[in-house]
């Protein structure tokens, strides 16, 4: 996984986030884990705002949405399928739960589209170095990015975590790292689509 950033250049990166303690689910497991918490407190009016652009959008508009935060149809689809939805954490838990449920070709395209993000530029040269050789090394043992969701994680401490990251995940096995990367995938979706609604949806955003 690498630093996992929307699909669409422009759009800032909540991409770094993610729920880092939710169970690991294969996907097309029967199993339900618990939905991730979310927030305690009622949403930000900016994110209302955002559910009910959302709701009222035309199914190509909230379908090209929803691929920005995960490329894959299937997903898109069903989530906007659904729609209207009462509350903002309704729409979050089921982009969470359709993102269990991606098939082996959907994952693959949706990994596909993934790509990994430069350090800072403020980073020190060799730190840029060794995240360029993790990556490289990554992508040559799985054949896709590393998507990883740093939710919580400090802007400075992220260069660290991606990087411990990379190392510790090459050691897998791939069927093991394709469970992980599609943990990793789901988070970053939900996530990718959290920032999207506190943006309020704007024209400027849901464009392109």
């Amino acid at each position: 996984m690498r630093y996992a950033h929307p699909t669409r250049p422009g759009v800032p990166e909540p991409t770094l986030t993610s729920d880092t303690h939710a169970p690991y689910r294969k996907p097309g497991s029967t199993d339900t884990p618990a939905i991730p918490a979310q927030n305690k407190g009622p949403n930000p009016p900016s994110s209302t705002h955002g559910l009910t652009r959302f709701n009222a959008a035309s199914p190509a508009e909230a379908e090209t949405l929803l691929l920005s935060c995960c490329h894959s149809s299937r997903w898109a689809e069903r989530v906007a399928a659904h729609r209207p939805y009462p509350t903002v954490d309704a729409l979050l838990a089921a982009a969470d739960e359709a993102g269990y449920d991606l098939s082996r070709a959907d994952l693959d395209g949706a990994l596909a589209a993934e790509s990994s993000a430069l350090p800072h530029p403020d980073a020190p040269s060799a730190a840029r170095t060794a995240l360029r050789a993790a990556h490289a090394a990554y992508e040559s043992s799985f054949g896709h990015a590393f998507v990883i969701s740093l939710e919580g994680v400090r802007p400075g401490e992220r260069l660290d975590q991606v990087l411990a990251g990379i190392r510790s995940r090459l050691g897998n096995e791939p069927e093991e790292e394709r469970v992980i990367a599609a943990d990793e995938l789901r988070r970053l979706a939900r996530a990718r689509l959290a920032f999207r609604l506190s943006e309020g949806l704007t024209l400027r955003h849901s464009e392109a």
